[in-house]
């Protein structure tokens, strides 16, 4: 079967708030990679046309993600298979749990276990992890987000899995916000320049973004606070007693973020600190898969 941009025009119809056309690339790109001139282990073992179903089943406890992904991926590899689903994205899962029956050509089948067990492994891994903050988190108006900190080519699924466990996606690169930390303004000759040149910068392109900018103490939060300009504050490795007098001092006029030292054991203390948002790049650069099995049932 020929893996070509064709299949682009394939695939589900259910995907309205997603980039369809760059998941299907991810998917076509995968499978070329996988299977080459072909998975000539099936094509020496199963006859041609021989017919097959594989469960999904879950061994592992978490919540699981990418289910629809794992959908629109047998649907490009073969169109003609199909699935019976009963546990979707975002589902509380346990050990012995049966997320999906993919039924039909055996060859089609075993050419897209792979892929889909490597997305919906980790992707379930990032949903699990980004639950268990969010619980932590529930009693406070404190939202967690994700960070740059992805696997180079899987920053949307990644960024994905995320938002099925219930946290926010912040910006997806470099492109759709104006970030200023540490670098940019050391590099810029200070917070004030920083500023004035971003702002100089989006009115000259006639661009629109959000211009965030990274403190590292006290004294300049004061510099961010008497330049203006910006629409977020990222107070980054602030201690308790700092962050604060940081968020008293910010009174509302800014959305807040903390970032850096933040675990899932200390969170919640970060929360308590007042902070509209904290960013956690172990969301997504240290998790643990989620195990996954596809077997084969009569």
């Amino acid at each position: 079967m020929d893996y070509g941009l064709s299949f682009l025009l394939l695939g589900l119809q259910k995907l309205p708030d997603l980039n369809k056309e760059l998941i299907d690339q991810f998917i076509v790109n995968s499978i070329n990679e996988d299977v080459g001139d072909g998975d000539h282990t099936s094509l020496a073992t199963i006859p041609a046309g021989t017919k097959g179903k594989a469960k999904l089943l879950v061994k592992d406890e978490g919540i699981l993600a990418g289910v629809e992904l794992a959908e629109e991926i047998f649907h490009i590899v073969d169109a003609e298979l199909k699935l019976n689903i009963f546990l979707k994205d975002g589902a509380n899962v346990k050990y012995g749990d049966i997320a999906f029956i993919v039924e039909g050509d055996a060859q089609s089948i075993l050419k897209a276990e792979r892929l889909v067990l490597n997305c919906m492994q980790r992707m379930s891994g990032i949903a699990t992890k980004t639950r268990q903050i969010v619980n932590i988190l529930n009693d406070t108006p404190t939202r967690v987000l994700d960070t740059r900190k992805t696997t180079p080519g899987l920053r949307y699924l990644e960024k994905w899995a995320v938002r099925i466990g219930g946290g926010v996606n912040h910006r997806f690169g470099l492109y759709d916000m104006i970030l200023i930390k540490d670098n940019h303004v050391d590099y810029s000759g200070g917070i004030k320049q920083a500023i004035e040149k971003a702002n100089k910068y989006l009115h000259r392109q006639n661009k629109k973004l959000e211009i965030e900018i990274e403190v590292r103490n006290l004294d300049e939060l004061e510099q961010v606070l008497q330049t203006g300009g910006i629409n977020r504050i990222l107070l980054d490795n602030f201690n308790f007693p700092d962050l604060r007098k940081a968020v008293d001092i910010i009174d509302g006029k800014f959305v807040t973020e903390a970032s850096g030292g933040i675990t899932i054991d200390n969170i919640g203390d970060y929360a308590a600190c007042g902070v509209d948002y904290i960013s956690v790049g172990a969301l997504t650069h240290s998790v643990k898969s989620l195990d996954l099995s596809l077997k084969a049932v009569d």
